[in-house]
C-alpha cells in the first residue's frame, strides 16, 4: 500500500472543503451537492489496513457486503436499499465495469486489490440519469491510484496474516499479500506500472458441520498487473492510456466431505480479466470534455465434481464489454453549468457447459443513451441538479429515465443543508437472462423510483457533522422465475424504505469518533438476506505523529435466508442470528518516515456466526504488513 504524507491536525483537515464528482461527473464542492456522498479518501484507506475492499465497503452507512467475513473465494452480494448485485453500478476510473456473462451482470470486487485503490466515493440512490443500466440503488465509484510527480518513485509492501475460523486457531502465516509498483512524471509524461498478488489458504469455504469434519482448505490466489501512461500535450489537453490483466484461481467445496485432500483439485474456478482504455481531457475558457473509453474480455472456467456421473465437467463463460462515454460540462456563468453527453456501450456473450451451449453471435446488444443534466447554484443556498437520459436499446427500445434533486443551505451562521430527490433508474436484463435456455427474449427492464430527503450539519467549526437522510423505493418488472423455470418479469410494485444517518466527531486534534447507523425495511420478494438494523463505530486515535490507533465495532441485525434440501427437494427458509464484531489496528511510521508497519487483530472475541447459511465466517484473526516508499 502506498504511503501518504504525514497526517497533519485532523481538525484543520475537517475544515478543508471536500471536493466530490459522483453526482455531476466533474469536481465540486460537497457542499453545493444536493447527494449524501460518502467519500473514503487515502488518508482514511491508511486507517483500515490489511481490510478487502469489500470489508471497507461494508462500514459505510446503507451499504451491506454480503461474505465479506466469509472465505476470500466466497461470491459477494451487494445490498444497498433493499437491492442486489444487478442493481449497483460500479466504477474504475470512470469507466462502468461489468461481468456481461454473468447472471447478475455485475462486476466481481475479488477481482480488485485494495492496495490499488487510492478513493472510493459511494452515492445512493437511483442514478441512471448519469450513468444508465444498473445504477439504480447505488454508484460506487472507484479512483484508482496515479502518478507521483516525483521522476521515480517505488513502493513496496507485504502483509502476513492468519485465516481462522472461530472453531480453528492456527496463526502461523495463511494470508499473504504483497506488491510492487513504479511510477512517476518525467517533463510531459507520466507513468505507473504495478504488481500485487494474494494468496491465502487454511479455510473452506462451506461450514464444517462438526468439529471432526475434514473438508478441504479452500485455496484462493489472485495476480493483478496495472499498468497507466498519461501525456500533457497542453496545459488544456491530456492523454490517459490504461491496461490491466488480473486472474483468480479459487477452490471450493460442494456440502460435502471431500476427505481433505487439498490435490484432488475436483472443484476450482478460475477468471481472467483484460481491461484497457484511453481517456483524453480537454479543459477550454468555459468548460471541460472527456472522453472514457474501455474494453473488457472476461472469462470464467469451473472443474466440478459430478457427484452423479463420478466424472469433472468442465464450464466455461466469457464475455466482452465496449463502453465509450463522452461528455462535457459548459459552465455558463457562476451559477449554471449544463453538462452533456453520449454513451454507447456494447456486451456480448458465450457460454459452454455439461447441459447448454450459448453462442457470441445471438447473445449481445448495444445501447446508446443521449443526456443532459442541468446545475444552479444560487448565492442565496439553493442548488438544484436535474437531468433527463433517453436509453435506447438494441434489444427493448427506448428508456427515458429522470431526476431532480434540490438542496438548500440554510447559511455560515445556521450550517444546516436540507436536500431532496426524486429519480428513476431501470435495471436491463443480463444476457443470461435474455438468452440462455432459461432466458426469455421478451423481458423489460425492472424499473426503480427512489424518493430521499435528509440533512446534513456542521457544528463547532465542523469538528462535528451529522447527516441523516430517508429512503423510498420502488421496484417494477422484478424478474423472477415462471413455472417453467424460465426467467420472467413479475406484477405488482416491491417496496423498500430506510434511514441512514451518520455523525463525525473531531473530539481533538488526536482523536475522532465516527459512527453509522442504518434501517432498512423491505419486501421479502426483494432480499432477505438484509439486516433491519446495522451499526458500525470507530475511533481513531493518533497517540503521537508516528503512532497510530485504530477500534472499530459493527453490528448486524438478524436476517432470514433459505437453503435447499437435497433429502426433500424443497426450500427451506431459516432466521440467521445477530453478531458483533470488534477489531483493532496499530501503525506505526519508523523514524525513517518512508517506512510504516500495522498490526491488526479482526473478530477479537472470536465470536462464531453465520452470513450465508453454510459457509464458513472468519474467527479472530491476525495480520502484520510492512510499506515502504523509495
Amino acid at each position: 500500500m502506498w504511503l501518504c504524507p504525514r497526517k497533519k491536525d485532523s481538525t484543520k483537515v475537517n475544515q478543508l472543503q471536500e471536493v466530490v464528482i459522483s453526482d455531476t461527473k466533474f469536481a465540486q464542492s460537497k457542499e453545493k451537492s444536493g447527494k449524501v456522498i460518502t467519500k473514503i479518501a487515502a488518508e482514511e484507506l491508511q486507517k483500515k489496513s490489511g481490510q478487502s475492499l469489500a470489508t471497507i465497503l461494508s462500514s459505510v452507512a446503507g451499504v451491506e457486503i454480503n461474505g465479506n467475513q466469509s472465505a476470500n473465494g466466497k461470491n459477494l452480494g451487494y445490498y444497498i436499499r433493499g437491492g442486489k448485485n444487478q442493481q449497483v453500478l460500479i466504477l474504475i476510473d470512470g469507466n462502468p465495469v461489468t461481468d456481461a456473462s454473468g447472471i447478475s451482470f455485475e462486476f466481481d470486487l475479488r477481482l480488485l486489490p485494495i492496495d490499488q485503490v487510492e478513493s472510493i466515493e459511494i452515492m445512493k440512490g437511483a442514478a441512471s440519469t448519469l450513468y444508465g443500466s444498473g445504477a439504480a440503488t447505488a454508484v460506487i465509484n472507484i479512483t484508482l491510484k496515479k502518478s507521483s510527480k516525483k521522476p521515480l518513485q517505488a513502493n513496496t509492501f507485504i502483509n502476513i496474516g492468519s485465516n481462522n475460523t472461530a472453531s480453528n486457531h492456527k496463526y502461523n502465516g495463511q494470508d499473504f499479500n504483497q506488491g510492487f509498483s513504479v511510477n512517476g512524471t518525467v517533463k510531459k509524461v507520466t507513468y505507473l506500472a504495478s504488481l500485487t498478488s494474494t494468496e491465502t489458504r487454511g479455510m473452506s469455504q462451506i461450514a464444517e458441520p462438526t468439529p471432526d469434519s475434514n473438508y478441504d482448505k479452500d485455496r484462493f490466489s489472485r495476480i493483478n498487473y496495472r499498468s497507466k501512461v498519461g501525456f500533457n500535450v497542453t496545459n488544456k489537453l491530456t492523454l490517459d492510456f490504461f491496461g490491466n490483466y488480473d486472474k483468480v484461481n479459487n477452490d471450493y467445496d460442494f456440502p460435502f466431505d471431500n476427505s481433505g485432500n487439498d490435490d484432488t483439485n475436483l472443484n476450482t474456478s478460475k477468471t481472467e480479466q483484460f481491461r484497457f482504455g484511453f481517456s483524453p481531457k480537454y479543459k477550454y475558457d468555459k468548460g471541460e470534455f472527456n472522453l472514457n473509453s474501455s474494453f473488457s474480455k472476461i472469462q470464467r472456467e469451473y472443474q466440478e465434481f459430478n457427484s452423479y456421473t463420478a466424472a469433472i465437467d468442465y464450464s466455461m463463460y466469457q464475455a466482452r464489454s465496449v463502453n465509450v462515454d463522452a461528455f462535457n460540462k459548459y459552465k455558463y456563468n457562476d451559477r449554471f453549468s449544463m453538462i452533456t453527453g453520449v454513451n454507447y456501450q456494447f456486451h456480448d456473450m458465450k457460454s459452454m457447459t455439461p447441459y447448454s451451449t450459448i453462442a457470441r453471435d445471438s447473445t449481445k446488444f448495444n445501447m446508446i443513451d443521449p443526456y443532459v443534466t442541468g446545475v444552479y447554484s444560487s448565492n442565496f443556498g439553493l442548488n438544484i441538479n436535474a437531468g433527463a437520459r433517453l436509453n435506447i436499446h438494441s434489444q427493448y427500445g427506448n428508456q427515458l429515465v429522470y431526476n431532480i434533486n434540490p438542496s438548500f443551505n440554510l447559511g455560515k451562521q445556521i450550517p444546516v443543508k436540507l436536500l431532496t430527490s426524486l429519480s428513476t433508474a431501470f435495471v436491463t436484463p443480463s444476457l443470461y437472462q435474455l438468452y440462455s435456455e432459461y432466458g426469455k427474449s421478451t423481458l423489460t427492464p425492472e424499473k426503480n423510483t427512489t424518493i430521499e430527503s435528509g440533512f446534513e450539519v456542521a457544528l463547532f467549526h465542523k469538528k462535528v457533522t451529522v447527516n441523516t437522510v430517508g429512503f423510498y423505493r420502488e421496484q417494477n418488472n422484478s424478474i423472477g422465475f415462471d413455472a417453467t423455470y424460465h426467467y420472467t418479469n413479475i406484477d405488482g410494485i416491491n417496496k423498500a424504505k430506510g434511514i441512514e444517518a451518520g455523525i463525525n466527531y473531531a473530539l481533538t486534534s488526536k482523536v475522532n469518533l465516527n459512527s453509522n447507523y442504518t434501517f432498512t425495511q423491505v419486501d421479502e420478494a426483494l432480499n432477505r438476506l438484509i439486516p433491519k438494523h446495522k451499526i458500525n463505530s470507530s475511533i481513531d486515535f493518533s497517540a503521537t505523529k508516528r503512532l497510530f490507533f485504530n477500534a472499530n465495532y459493527q453490528y448486524i441485525d438478524v436476517r432470514k435466508d433459505a437453503f435447499f434440501d437435497g433429502n426433500t427437494y424443497a426450500t427451506v427458509f431459516t432466521k440467521l442470528g445477530s453478531y458483533q464484531l470488534f477489531n483493532v489496528l496499530v501503525k506505526y511510521e519508523l523514524v525513517i518516515t518512508r517506512l510504516s508497519v500495522f498490526g491488526t487483530v479482526t473478530n477479537i472475541f472470536n465470536e462464531d456466526f453465520v452470513e450465508n447459511i453454510g459457509y464458513a465466517t472468519r474467527g479472530r484473526n491476525f495480520k502484520l504488513g510492512l510499506n515502504i516508499t523509495l
